[in-house]
């Protein structure tokens, strides 16, 4: 328990009884914190680009190892596996060694992977270095938010808080850019090279711009050993059956079933040991304290939300109207620019202004978004994107700004260890089930709306001849064989009945996406005013 009687974690515990070793924050006249803050800025754009570049450029990353689908669906899931277990981790890691020698170690392994990963023709080995390049990378948001609580100065925690959340959003708008890019250009190695050239400048921001705490190595004899391992290895399945499981199509596989119930025991009992233990690894009774769990619900459902979108929108372009990662990421850009004109001046309202109301007005935001773009048709292209995309850009803005803001003012400094992990996992799991949720989702639709639509187009029938018909004149000029292009009349009927199906399907999934919007409005207005905060 801190002074006020508010419940520690064991990392919050020690650092909260060791507080006077501490460095004091640094002083806003100085330089260190604006290092500091480039240092958070690039670990939260490269700790959140590997996920998504590697899933843009999937193909190419196919081709490059000459694999086929199926062994090639476990390349991003290594990625995400990695970055799940280091999340856990983090708090710890950071607490005994301290943030700053943890992310140099992290900066430098990923430095390694990185550079590595584009060399190896084996998938095999690619897997292994794409698993440590998550383990590397999975320390860059837990421990730069930390930073950010315990040593900017005061007058700048929200304004690194907004930083950090823009970028993390920022990051992944660009990736289908980036990625695109990379294939017309160079080529699929730039997916990982790309972080060779940010790294070495992120290495120079934290060994300058973070202060260097004492190790407290004994924290490791009370290090909760079970608990981390039951976490570490719960989540990490459950985050590999989520990933894989549209794919394997759920229950129909052993593997995932598999994935999911061993993860499901190990996350139960995680949860009982830390309830019951004295010196817990995550405090999980701190969540009952003031609006922690409805944030981190709320962050869930954002992440799911927002995912799913960015899902959609991708997938539309590239089945509907063969656009090309390219092609595709100047529609995200459009999500991504207007964060870097909102950042700092939503972190200056923030602090004058309660931030549920920002996030309400930032959710209310993505569920017009969403109903705005669920009026989508087989004719929208790029142009028809940009009023929708520039709403949701200013709701996310808005909506996850504030917060990460509130999430943060919900804990003692002395936790701040422990928020940076909470935010990883909430962010992780979110993100993936929104993920797993719309591909199933929309595919179980699309199935659906092709049945019915397939209903109506009755062998024989007027219409259907008419179309045909249609189409084999269109055909006749080109096929000589009368029998040739009606076949090929029966396959672009085909083909539209699929293309159709697959919009009603989109709409669909925005239509669920809106829905979610309003379950994380429900949570906001059930939120309690928060403590006072010294930012």
């Amino acid at each position: 328990m801190d002074h006020h009687g508010r419940p520690l974690s064991g990392v919050g515990a020690v650092l909260h009884q060791q507080a006077h070793l501490h460095p004091s924050r640094l002083h806003i006249d100085d330089w260190q914190p604006y290092l500091g803050l480039l240092g958070v800025l690039l670990g939260s754009i490269m700790g959140t680009l590997g996920s998504r570049t590697t899933s843009f450029g999937l193909a190419d990353l196919r081709g490059g190892l000459h694999v086929g689908f199926d062994d090639g669906a476990w390349i991003t899931t290594s990625f995400g596996i990695g970055q799940m277990m280091m999340g856990v981790a983090s708090p710890y890691l950071g607490a005994v060694f301290g943030p700053r020698r943890v992310l140099l170690v992290g900066i430098v392994a990923f430095f390694m992977t990185s550079l590595l990963l584009p060399l190896t023709g084996n998938l095999t080995v690619f897997l292994i270095l794409l698993g440590l390049a998550g383990v590397s990378s999975g320390t860059f948001i837990p421990l730069t938010i930390s930073f950010v609580v315990r040593s900017l100065p005061a007058q700048l925690v929200v304004y690194g808080i907004a930083i950090y959340a823009m970028n993390s959003e920022l990051s992944q708008n660009v990736a289908a850019s980036l990625e695109g890019w990379y294939a017309d250009h160079l080529s699929w190695h730039w997916l990982y090279w790309q972080y060779c050239l940010a790294l070495p400048v992120m290495f120079g921001a934290i060994w300058f711009g973070l202060p260097t705490e004492r190790t407290n190595v004994k924290l490791l004899r009370d290090l909760d050993w079970f608990g981390l391992v039951y976490a570490g290895l719960g989540f990490a399945m459950l985050y590999a059956g989520l990933d894989q499981g549209n794919r394997l199509d759920w229950s129909s596989s052993g593997l995932v079933s598999g994935l999911l119930s061993g993860g499901g025991i190990l996350t139960a009992a995680f949860v009982v040991r830390e309830l019951t233990t004295a010196r817990p690894f995550l405090n999980l009774r701190v969540l009952l304290r003031s609006n922690l769990l409805l944030l981190l619900m709320a962050l869930a459902g954002l992440r799911f939300i927002v995912l799913s979108t960015a899902y959609i929108i991708p997938t539309y372009l590239q089945t509907v109207q063969n656009f090309r990662e390219l092609q595709v990421g100047q529609v995200l850009m459009w999500i991504a620019l207007p964060q870097l004109v909102l950042a700092l001046p939503l972190a200056a309202l923030l602090r004058r202004v309660d931030g549920r109301y920002v996030l309400a007005l930032g959710v209310g935001l993505i569920g017009m978004a969403c109903l705005m773009t669920g009026q989508l048709t087989s004719q929208w292209a790029t142009d028809d994107f940009l009023p929708s995309q520039i709403v949701q850009a200013i709701g996310q803005s808005f909506a996850l700004t504030s917060l990460t803001v509130l999430l943060v003012r919900s804990l003692v400094p002395a936790e701040a260890l422990t928020i940076g992990c909470l935010l990883q996992i909430s962010r992780l799991f979110g993100g993936e089930i929104g993920t797993a949720f719309m591909q199933t989702f929309v595919r179980v639709r699309e199935q659906l709306h092709s049945n019915i639509i397939g209903l109506h187009i009755a062998e024989g029938s007027g219409i259907t001849v008419a179309r045909l018909m249609a189409y084999g004149r269109s055909l006749g000029v080109h096929v000589v064989d009368p029998g040739r292009a009606a076949s090929q009349a029966d396959r672009l009927l085909a083909a539209a009945v699929a293309i159709q199906a697959n919009v009603l399907a989109y709409q669909d999934g925005f239509l669920a996406a809106a829905i979610g919007a309003v379950f994380c409005l429900l949570l906001v207005a059930i939120m309690s005013r928060g403590r006072p905060s010294l930012f």
